[in-house]
């Protein structure tokens, strides 16, 4: 698959598939486009050349209508939780039941505090998101991603943000979930530690194609320096920490702009 914007290429031949039930984690250097192939996962945009199939189907080639119900197979776990500030912790997890499905009000309770007990939180459901702590309200995110029984969860840096013990329940809550339901689940995040605990398959995204896949913990002493740096967490390497820029003693100097 190939994917420019503004002429600049952000991938170029990246080719990887995501096994059904297992947890497929997304990873690279920060710019490596990892976000924008979730909005090509999900049809938000369209790929320059090739083709981004979900169960067979060519999601660029769907029609605005098609394309709906195909998201609706989906669940997806925003960075910052995105609860709904007005609506309270209950509202915000039958928020895309009442949208989507015509179910009863008592079927609508049940799943909803089904969901919360599952995630920890029933007992917060009359609580508001400015009441929640930063990993309650992932927590709750996450029970509204569940809400309609998604096939594919798709989780975009779940962990950002979160104390040790808050993300050690995000982690057990993922895997948990995609265990007891079969669900087929994508991680996008730069934790390689809790990755190597969470994830089945890997793949580092860098230069605009797969640069190295597998389980993490095979990953770290691989021949590629960038999948080095990256896995390792090392400082120097093929990754710069600075941006492009003139020469800075002749910038300080004045005689660069």
């Amino acid at each position: 698959m190939h994917y420019s914007v503004g002429g600049r290429s952000i991938f170029s031949g990246l080719n990887l598939s995501i096994p059904r039930g297992r947890i497929t984690a997304l990873m690279g250097p920060s710019g490596t486009g990892k976000t924008t192939l979730l909005r090509l996962i999900t049809g938000q945009i369209k790929p320059t050349r090739g083709q981004i199939l979900f169960d067979g189907i060519d999601v660029s080639a769907l029609k605005t209508r098609e394309l709906y119900a195909l998201r609706r197979r989906m669940g997806m776990l925003f960075q910052n939780g995105a609860l709904l500030t007005d609506m309270d912790v209950f509202e915000n997890v039958a928020f895309p039941l009442r949208e989507h499905t015509d179910l009863s009000e008592c079927l609508i309770r049940n799943i909803v505090l089904t969901k919360l007990q599952a995630v920890g939180l029933r007992g917060a459901a009359r609580l508001m998101p400015s009441e929640l702590s930063g990993g309650m309200n992932r927590r709750v995110a996450l029970a509204r991603t569940m809400a309609t029984d998604p096939e594919v969860l798709i989780y975009d840096e779940p962990f950002t943000g979160l104390d040790p013990i808050s993300m050690g329940m995000i982690v057990r809550l993922v895997r948990h979930m995609n265990n007891a339901l079969g669900i087929t689940s994508i991680v996008v995040s730069h934790d390689v530690k809790e990755l190597s605990e969470l994830s089945d398959t890997s793949y580092i995204i860098a230069g605009g194609k797969v640069a190295a896949s597998g389980e993490l913990k095979n990953l770290k002493g691989h021949q590629s320096d960038i999948v080095n740096q990256f896995v390792n967490g090392l400082p120097d390497g093929p990754v710069p920490f600075h941006y492009p820029a003139a020469d800075y003693y002749q910038q300080l100097l004045g005689t660069e702009a």
